[in-house]
């Protein structure tokens, strides 16, 4: 892998297998091979921006589809219905380690309240 190439470029071109959920023609929807929820899926821009920030303000049509896709995973996981949590974390006190931009989908079971600070 080269030092400009990330994991997530590597799953996309098929070098490193993965659980493929979605794909279209600019993102791509795989499992989270350490879910935090019963439906763990994570959707990907085909075009890397290094955060959320990066790519609102360089491509908003693609952030547009990397939403829809989040929807089409949680029809398809079948928790559209039920509710489902998108969540995008930016930058390395939110806890991103993977530096393409990247939507966590979770949902299938109840979620509790997300933000609440113990203490």
């Amino acid at each position: 892998m080269s030092e400009d190439e990330t994991l997530f470029e590597r799953i996309i071109a098929g070098e490193i297998p993965a659980d493929v959920v979605y794909e279209d023609d600019t993102t791509f929807a795989f499992r989270d091979i350490r879910p935090q929820a019963r439906v763990h899926v994570l959707v990907v821009p085909k075009k890397r921006y290094r955060n959320l920030a990066e790519l609102a303000a360089g491509d908003p049509s693609l952030l547009s589809d990397v939403v829809a896709t989040a929807r089409k995973v949680a029809e398809l996981e079948g928790i559209l219905g039920s509710g489902y949590r998108v969540v995008f974390n930016t930058d390395g006190d939110a806890g991103q380690t993977v530096f393409h931009v990247h939507a966590h989908v979770l949902g299938g079971e109840s979620l509790g309240f997300f933000g609440a600070h113990a203490g």
